[in-house]
């Protein structure tokens, strides 16, 4: 039988989702949202890298905002804020990799040296990066400046795996798709942190999303399936609100 009696003695609540199969899966769709939906603002409507960078970077301002003024968790604040991100990271390091002209070994290796200095500082100021410590403003700005910094490196990964290293779009996303079985392996069969573990599955699913996004939308004699990019962001958004409607996504427990 169901006890309903409030247990004063369980932690409390952070404001970032339980990390289930459910959050993976819209974690993945949301990334690839943020490939498609970044392409059809800089190149279908012809914006360019930078203005649609400034559109995304303001409206991830503003999701933000409310994100970190939310006193809880809430999905439908949450999400909208992740798929800035992943618009952001999408415009961002095209811009970055191509308008600069630094390419995507460059991009990368930029991009990976700021979100290991972001991780790093996170971790000397407040002790810990785990989700479950995301509670207050300060660990609040940490976590979302690492996610941004982690969604622009999966754009310029995806991108570098996919064109750099020759392995084409389904080439890119069996490797990267590998990569996270081997991260989820390491979970259940080992004792490594979860923390570090989560972290990599995070950036991993990135350039997943990315490779995805470019092999649904791009030209048929570049490896896609030039579909177009307004469908495939409209189906994508679609299935994240049914996601989100159908299934309950709880917050996760703060660290003790």
């Amino acid at each position: 039988m169901r006890d309903d009696v409030t247990d004063n003695s369980s932690p409390p609540l952070a404001k970032v989702p339980e990390v289930t199969l459910l959050f993976w899966i819209i974690k993945i769709a949301s990334t690839t949202l943020g490939e498609t939906g970044g392409d059809a603002v800089s190149m279908s409507m012809d914006l360019g890298y930078l203005v649609g960078t400034a559109i995304f970077a303001a409206i991830f301002l503003v999701a933000v905002s409310f994100q970190i003024r939310a006193k809880a968790f809430h999905p439908f604040i949450y999400w909208p804020t992740i798929i800035a991100t992943t618009m952001v990271g999408t415009t961002l390091a095209d811009f970055a990799d191509r308008s600069l002209g630094i390419g995507y070994t460059g991009g990368s290796s930029l991009l990976f040296g700021l979100l290991m200095a972001c991780l790093f500082l996170w971790h000397r100021t407040l002790g810990s990066v785990s989700v479950a410590s995301v509670s207050t403003p300060k660990a609040e700005m940490f976590y979302w400046l690492t996610i941004l910094f982690s969604q622009t490196l999966g754009t310029a990964l995806g991108d570098w795996t996919a064109d750099t290293g020759d392995l084409g779009y389904e080439g890119a996303a069996l490797i990267f798709g590998g990569l996270l079985a081997v991260i989820a392996a390491l979970y259940y069969l080992t004792s490594l942190s979860r923390t570090a573990l989560f972290w990599a599955a995070f950036i991993l699913t990135r350039p997943l999303g990315a490779v995805v996004g470019d092999f649904l939308d791009k030209p048929v004699e570049n490896g896609g399936l030039e579909l177009s990019r307004y469908t495939a962001s409209g189906a994508l958004i679609v299935f994240i609100i049914a996601c989100l409607l159908i299934f309950r996504q709880r917050a996760a427990r703060q660290a003790h």
